[in-house]
């Protein structure tokens, strides 16, 4: 990202509180993406959401909901977040500078946890795709190489049986270790299995989002994907567990298991690492369209379905 766009991104922040962590994610780091009406997506980690939203409402009231406003304030906007949902308040369709944005607030804390312990894979699972992190006063850039460690060793247990057959993971955050044999596999499908972590039973993907969502999400960010992952495929290679093959098409390349191992159940691996995954997904994402429908109101929380049904009936037809 050039300094002149990180500038304007940065420049949001002058119209809000304080935060510890800032990072834009989604189409607007899509490199193919020019269309200026696209809303720049932010997330937002602060350490006390009952204080900064208290300062917020001060300075953009017009950012909530007026039901939320009026009724509770900033005390009803972080309980309806920590209590319904998963610890994380939207304000989306926030119109400033000619251009529509969307933040999401969460406590430092629940962020870490998240990262740490995959305990609602939300935005874990966000940050398991590329993001631009604007300000990282905690050094979550670090703490989240837990996450891409992990997410990698998910994604080579679940790949289909043709792609990976071994080496010795252990995924941290859903404490399971397996023992993988010999795999092939090239960078792009890695990438997108990776993306689909955090969308395995995920309410949104059946009705309300681009079925091919995952797909746009790699190839429109693969040169992002491959900078964040080098670092772990180079750990694996280096440890003589992987080996990287060229190939003239930079997509095509890919990566061989060298050693083998004995072979604990790796069906039974996989469906315990999808049923996993896939309950925490869906309580994750339930949870929070529920608290979305409430804070965001009535014509915003229509306006932003729509939205969204419109692109996955898109991709449909």
């Amino acid at each position: 990202m050039d300094d002149e766009k990180r500038a304007h991104l940065l420049s949001f922040l002058k119209v809000i509180p304080p935060v510890d962590f800032c990072c834009v994610y989604g189409s607007v780091l899509h490199t193919t993406n020019h269309d200026k009406s696209t809303m720049v997506d932010y997330i937002l980690g602060v350490s006390d959401p009952l204080q900064w939203h208290s300062e917020n409402l001060k300075m953009n009231a017009d950012h909530y909901a007026s039901w939320m406003v009026l009724l509770g304030g900033a005390k009803l906007v972080t309980e309806v977040a920590d209590k319904i949902g998963v610890g994380v308040h939207f304000n989306p369709f926030v119109t400033w500078n000619n251009k529509m944005f969307k933040y999401g607030v969460v406590r430092m804390h629940d962020l870490v946890q998240d990262i740490l312990n995959w305990e609602r894979l939300y935005l874990s699972g966000r940050l398991q795709k590329p993001v631009n992190m604007l300000v990282d006063n905690l050094d979550i850039k670090d703490v989240n190489s837990v996450n891409l460690r992990a997410a990698v060793s998910a994604a080579l247990l679940l790949l289909p049986p043709k792609f990976t057959e071994v080496c010795f993971l252990a995924i941290r955050p859903l404490r399971i270790t397996i023992f993988v044999i010999s795999f092939v596999f090239m960078q792009e499908d890695l990438y997108a299995k990776i993306c689909s972590l955090s969308y395995m039973g995920d309410l949104r993907m059946f009705f309300a989002e681009d079925r091919n969502k995952v797909k746009k999400i790699v190839q429109g960010q693969f040169d992002l994907f491959q900078s964040m992952y080098k670092p772990f495929l180079e750990e694996y290679e280096g440890k003589d567990l992987l080996r990287f093959s060229s190939s003239e098409n930079q997509h095509a390349n890919i990566y061989q298991a060298l050693h083998e191992v004995v072979i604990g159940s790796r069906e039974e691996a996989t469906k315990r690492m999808q049923k996993v995954l896939r309950r925490t997904v869906m309580v994750s994402s339930a949870r929070q369209a529920v608290s979305g429908l409430l804070t965001v109101g009535g014509v915003k929380a229509a306006r932003y379905l729509t939205n969204k049904m419109q692109k996955a009936w898109r991709s449909w037809t």
